[in-house]
């Protein structure tokens, strides 16, 4: 099983599925940690809930990146996690945890990536009036959702979508891609561990 940490800031309906699918053995991992930069983010109660150990601050009581992002290394080292896996982590990742893990932070975002980067990539695409959208896994670097791409789900965007709509299909999506992702990148990186 691989070691993973999960980073969110929001609801945590991407966490729920991660959750889900390591509970069922379809991703072959164990949840060690839930981060969350927002001490009241209700992701934070589905770990709880899932009996999941939580690790909640708030950037601003830092002097910096490096200094919050330095306190979060040693918990991961401690707990001997091998993976972060982001799920609507709101915040870029710095030097700090990047040089750490290695193209072993995934994240994943709600468009095409290198389009709509950033917040609100639904919004964005909307707003754009585009015809199709979609879902991006990727790993992280030092940019906005700049990092390689792993994989991409398209969806279709009629002309009388709403957000609400479009929302709930991408989330549909996000829920079943990234537990399959994840479970492919870990199975390759187990492979090439034991040669």
């Amino acid at each position: 099983m691989i070691k993973i940490a999960v980073f969110a800031s929001g609801h945590g309906s991407n966490l729920q599925a991660l959750i889900d699918a390591t509970t069922s053995g379809e991703l072959p991992a164990t949840i060690e940690l839930v981060v969350s930069d927002r001490r009241e983010a209700y992701c934070l109660a589905r770990a709880s809930e899932a009996g999941l150990l939580t690790l909640a601050f708030s950037p601003k009581d830092y002097g910096d990146k490096a200094q919050y992002e330095e306190l979060l290394a040693e918990k991961l080292a401690e707990l001997e996690v091998e993976y972060l896996v982001l799920a609507g982590y709101m915040r870029l990742i710095g030097p700090t945890l990047l040089e750490r893990y290695p193209r072993r932070i995934v994240n994943i975002h709600p468009s095409l990536l290198p389009l709509f980067p950033g917040r609100d990539g639904i919004g964005q695409a909307l707003a754009a009036g585009v015809t199709e959208t979609g879902v991006t896994i990727h790993y992280v670097d030092g940019g906005m959702d700049t990092g390689p791409i792993i994989a991409q789900e398209r969806i279709a965007v009629s002309p009388e979508e709403d957000r609400a709509s479009l929302e709930k299909r991408i989330h549909v999506v996000e829920h079943s891609l990234y537990p399959r992702v994840l479970r492919q990148i870990f199975m390759e990186s187990r492979e090439e561990q034991n040669g």
